[in-house]
């Protein structure tokens, strides 16, 4: 019998389980709680992305007041009302400048929501950069 135990290879056991460098995440962040239960921290969060869009809209409308408001000022100078300047100024030359207003509104309104995402999620799942490994 000692020879049968000699012969057989010893019995391996497989022990599963999590990780040690992997930390498991919790059913949800606390600002997510926070949020969905509506308590006062959850809605000082969303008043607080709703400020910052508003800020970043209030930004864009007063730079598109600024060129439209200037545009008349301009028109009263007499060299350029009666010369061919005009028609250039309103048909080509106001559009590069509607739409860098108009793309520097979304690049922050992203950035402002990326940040409260980044706030509300947890790091572990989080994609991109910002995600711990």
């Amino acid at each position: 019998m000692a020879q049968e135990q000699r012969s057989q290879p010893p019995r391996r056991e497989v022990v599963t389980g999590v990780p040690r460098g992997v930390r498991r995440a919790p059913a949800h962040t606390p600002a997510r709680s926070e949020i969905s239960e509506q308590t006062t921290l959850g809605a000082t969060y969303v008043r607080a992305l709703m400020r910052s869009q508003l800020r970043a809209g209030l930004f864009a409308v007063a730079a598109l007041a600024l060129l439209v408001g200037l545009l008349p000022l301009l028109f009263l100078l007499p060299r350029v009302a009666s010369g061919p300047l005009v028609w250039p100024a309103l048909g080509v030359l106001v559009y590069p400048v509607l739409w860098f207003i108009a793309r520097t509104y979304v690049v922050r309104a992203e950035r402002n929501e990326a940040d409260f995402t980044g706030l509300v999620t947890d790091p572990a799942e989080a994609p991109g950069p910002r995600g711990r490994r």
